[in-house]
């Protein structure tokens, strides 16, 4: 069994662990320039064989791997540097249309905080994270039901299989992280919106960012 094998196999089973409570976990780390949130759906194009080979752990052991926003350096070649926050993620669909390439469907699970890191031979990051507790459950206040409500029109525009079910267009985290998803904020802004756990602060940004985009009053 290979070194990143061990890892992603003591890994797993501190997944499930009781809600609420952090946990260390080892993972490898995919750097992209996207910010990938919890319950968000993401769409990759695998080619490169260090995530060639951890995309296929993953895939025969049902292990997730952690999602990054790229703080420095390039998605392909030389080892790139992640953000310290990101999300860790697991593959729902796959499909490889041609040899050497894979097209991976993922889901956003739980965000997480790199403690260490660590680069093998193969140019594959390692870290030692720390995941972040789920928010709790808040209700959207009524002063802030607009963000729902472009949420909405958001949805029924491009479509609600592009969004995990159930809609739950009454949850601040939900809806704050699916609006940070869709609206188009900068990468660093995004990347803000992940690193907080206020979801009612969160949601009132937001608000501020649709009034000036003049998407809401």
């Amino acid at each position: 069994m290979s070194e990143m094998n061990v890892w992603l196999h003591r890994t797993l089973p501190q997944l499930f662990g009781k809600s609420g409570t952090r946990k260390t976990l080892e993972i490898p780390i995919f750097p992209l320039k996207t910010v990938l949130f919890p319950g968000g759906i993401l769409p990759l194009r695998v080619f490169e064989p260090r995530y060639m080979e951890m995309t296929k752990t993953c895939l025969r052991d049902d292990l997730p791997f952690g999602v990054c926003l790229l703080k420095e350096g390039k998605e392909t070649g030389v080892t790139a540097v992640p953000e310290i926050v990101g999300c860790l993620t697991r593959i729902t669909e796959w499909d490889m249309p041609q040899l050497g390439i894979l097209n991976l469907v993922t889901l956003g699970l739980q965000r997480f905080s790199i403690e260490q890191q660590r680069t093998e031979s193969s140019g594959l990051i390692m870290a030692t994270v720390m995941t972040i507790p789920a928010e709790s459950t808040q209700a959207v206040k009524s002063s802030l039901q607009v963000c729902s409500e472009v949420l909405a029109k958001i949805v029924a525009q491009v479509g609600a299989d592009k969004f995990t079910a159930p809609l739950q267009f009454d949850d601040a985290a939900w809806v704050g992280y699916r609006l940070a998803e869709a609206l188009p904020l900068k990468l660093a802004a995004k990347q803000s919106m992940l690193e907080m756990n206020d979801s009612i602060m969160r949601l009132e940004i937001l608000k501020k960012f649709l009034i000036q985009q003049g998407l809401a009053q």
